[in-house]
């Protein structure tokens, strides 16, 4: 993936997406940035690394194994600690970005 001297509208890179799309925009260093479009529930999972979310549009809820449901709006970020179960989930259009850990597959 090419980063260099490239400039993008992480809204435009999904303005006609309206079923679930979850995609790398670019990497720095050991790390990616994603970009997601969920309207709906997303599976129970967790990763070896921490996963920093950020809304960008619509409302984002992160439900946690402790029962606790966090809810983000735009702007809004919150932390995922590593071998946390957790799904994110959507009362309908949203847009998040996720910064987290590249994994070397």
């Amino acid at each position: 993936m090419e980063n260099s001297f490239r400039k993008l509208n992480l809204l435009d890179l999904v303005s006609d997406v309206t079923e679930y799309k979850n995609f790398v925009v670019s990497e720095i260093n050991d790390h990616v940035l994603r970009i997601a479009v969920i309207n709906g529930d997303f599976h129970w999972h967790e990763h070896e690394t921490d996963e920093l979310f950020m809304v960008l549009e619509g409302e984002l809820f992160i439900d946690l194994e402790d029962h606790k449901t966090i809810q983000l709006l735009p702007g809004e970020i919150f932390n995922v600690p590593a071998y946390t179960q957790h799904r994110t989930r959507s009362n309908g259009k949203t847009i998040n970005i996720c910064f987290e850990k590249k994994i070397m597959i």
